[in-house]
């Protein structure tokens, strides 16, 4: 009788060293996460932050950054335990922790700087952020023309051009 193989591979993969290189194409992270090319494009769908850039032919291109931000994923699932919302919630939380970060970064900025400047940019972006997120609203589209009369014939093309009206042939 065969032996059963677990589906899921628990530990890492032995030779996840991410080569220098500028761009990964997705089967070649693919092997560098351990998983099917099919679940790091279902993982494009689920986490706003793993994004690769599509090259002119509309194949994924990974950056290093996107290889690193794929391997955490699939740690915080597969290891880890998370489910994806629960993954989504554990990026949220370490970007709110950047945030202190970069405010303590802009009050000890380079002197000469100003830092009222820089609070407000960091609050702009911030709020175009928040109105680029929110899923848009379709604006209610408004015919030009005015409705029509029930009482009033339809303009036919032989009334509008002046042309003789077709022979009615119902030969079919």
């Amino acid at each position: 009788m065969a032996q059963h193989q677990p589906i899921r591979k628990t530990s890492p993969p032995s030779g996840s060293e991410i080569p220098d290189k500028l761009y990964f194409r997705i089967g070649e992270v693919a092997r560098l996460c351990d998983v099917p090319a099919y679940v790091l494009r279902f993982w494009e769908s689920e986490f706003p932050q793993l994004k690769p850039h599509k090259g002119g032919t509309g194949q994924r291109l990974y950056r290093r950054r996107d290889v690193e931000m794929a391997l955490r994923v699939k740690s915080l699932l597969y290891s880890e335990g998370y489910t994806i919302p629960g993954a989504r919630q554990v990026f949220k939380a370490e970007l709110k922790q950047k945030e202190p970060q970069l405010a303590l970064a802009i009050d000890n900025a380079t002197p000469g700087v100003d830092t009222r400047q820089l609070r407000k940019l960091q609050k702009d972006l911030r709020d175009l952020h928040a109105i680029l997120s929110k899923p848009s609203a379709r604006a209610a589209v408004h015919t030009i023309r005015v409705p029509r009369n029930p009482n009033t014939p339809r303009r036919t093309a032989e009334k509008l051009f002046d042309l003789p009206p077709l022979p009615e042939n119902n030969t079919r």
